[in-house]
């Protein structure tokens, strides 16, 4: 028997290659699926199911394009619903591979569909479980992305999950392993562990919510609490993830179209195509297309374009580092942005060398602004409202990335008033944000809140924050 995790830390997922005499299992697969083919092929071996824990949000799963290259069957749990052909698996039904054999536990609340297979090895011992977004190492799937109708809240789906962990996963042995469907940096959950694999026991022992003598509104309560609004992608990959989608070798040869800069213009004024950049954030710094929007390709990529962006149908044209195309579409595609029209060839350097103007980001230095910093200096701090209560400047007002839209009203149109986040990366994103929305007299801080705080600012955790 071989287990394999296929862990993608820009979507913080995890995929899992399960392979026994000659039969393969996928669970979860990402959208580019050859890997999965290629793997099995070595191992001359044949891919005969594919398992969904659900119905993903985050990302567009590879099950479709899958079944179509192997002839595999998809499977899915109770209450699934697909426009393609699956099987929809009973309660407790369960699937031979080779000399394994894979039980479909329904576990709801997360989605009503939300299913985990429980792995038993050739003896028929429980061997591992792979929980999907029901259980993850530190947390649970957050309760509130499959409400259809007014008649289900939040509340009642937590209350759900309540008992599908308690029914179906907490009287599991402690020496299961648990493959979850996702890690630290997910959308998915608000408390996930960095590591990606552990064992049950050690979930019932840590896990907030897997406490023995919790009670369900306890449990409801905690689990619907300190919630960040979803993505805005979410329900648009869930309808590409129930009804189906473009191969993605169409969609790599449809982004892969090279452009010159006129060409680019043309068609970013043509189809109101959005001009992403996804260069690094120094690299922007220096110099961009004016209305350009940063994401770059070596951060948190496609969660970004996803929950800021928001629409998958919005064209795209790109700005990408040389030898990096199809990978960058590839990103894209995994999250559903499927609508890529092409790539500036020749890089920036070649809008600069067509004579074309562009733009810059005002920068500085965390030294530089310790000296000139003044209890009334503007500042805002772009991170999430947990990092930001965590600690801060004492001055700095909070304007989270997420909701950098709904700020705009908040930044002062005379005077400067300075940027940062973390690292560099969100603020740089936040930045070209702006500047597309005419609003350019901010400076952003470079290296963020790690730097300010390593050239010695005095900062807090205490004061009642100040936020927008």
């Amino acid at each position: 028997m071989k287990i394999q995790q296929i862990y993608t830390g820009c979507l913080a997922q995890g995929a899992y290659y399960i392979e026994s005499h000659g039969e393969v299992a996928i669970i979860d697969p990402l959208r580019e699926v050859q890997p999965y083919i290629d793997m099995a092929t070595k191992s001359g071996a044949q891919i005969k199911y594919i398992f969904e824990t659900h119905f993903h949000a985050d990302f567009v799963s590879g099950h479709v394009t899958l079944s179509k290259k192997t002839g595999a069957p998809i499977v899915y749990g109770p209450n699934a619903s697909t426009t393609f052909d699956a099987i929809i698996a009973e309660d407790h039904q369960e699937f031979m591979i080779g000399k394994i054999t894979i039980v479909a536990l329904h576990t709801p609340g997360h989605t009503m569909e939300s299913t985990t297979y429980l792995l038993k090895d050739e003896d028929g011992k429980h061997h591992a479980l792979f929980t999907g977004d029901t259980l993850f190492l530190g947390d649970v799937g957050r309760p509130d992305l499959a409400q259809k109708s007014a008649s289900m809240t939040q509340e009642d789906l937590a209350g759900t999950l309540y008992h599908s962990l308690r029914n179906k996963i907490m009287p599991l042995s402690d020496e299961l392993i648990i493959y979850p469907g996702h890690g630290a940096g997910s959308a998915c959950g608000k408390n996930l562990s960095k590591e990606t694999t552990g064992t049950l026991g050690d979930q019932k022992e840590n896990n907030y919510a897997l406490r023995a003598d919790m009670t369900k509104e306890e449990f409801v309560k905690e689990v619907t609490s300190g919630l960040m609004p979803p993505p805005k992608y979410f329900p648009l990959n869930v309808k590409m993830n129930k009804e189906g989608y473009d191969d993605i070798s169409d969609v790599i040869t449809q982004g892969t179209h090279e452009l010159n800069p006129q060409e680019l213009e043309l068609l970013a004024n043509e189809t109101g195509a959005l001009v992403l950049d996804v260069r690094s954030q120094e690299e922007f710094a220096k110099g961009h297309i004016p209305q350009s929007i940063f994401i770059g390709i070596d951060g948190g990529f496609a969660p970004w374009v996803g929950a800021l962006i928001g629409d998958v149908k919005q064209p795209i044209v790109l700005i990408i580092p040389e030898g990096r195309e199809e990978e960058t579409i590839t990103r894209l595609s995994r999250v559903g942005f499927d609508n890529t029209l092409g790539y500036l060839k020749g890089g920036f350097e070649s809008w600069v060398n067509a004579g074309r103007e562009y733009d810059t980001v005002n920068q500085i230095e965390p030294t530089d602004l310790k000296r000139i910093i003044l209890d009334e200096t503007e500042i805002f701090d772009v991170r999430k409202p947990t990092e930001f209560i965590s600690e801060r400047l004492p001055q700095a007002k909070n304007a989270s990335l997420e909701e950098i839209n709904e700020h705009l009203n908040a930044f002062p149109s005379e005077g400067n008033f300075y940027l940062h986040c973390a690292g560099g990366y969100r603020s740089m994103i936040a930045a070209s944000i702006l500047k597309s929305r005419g609003i350019h007299n901010f400076i952003d801080v470079v290296g963020g809140f790690a730097k300010i705080k390593s050239t010695g600012f005095n900062v807090t955790d205490y004061v009642c924050p100040s936020t927008l």
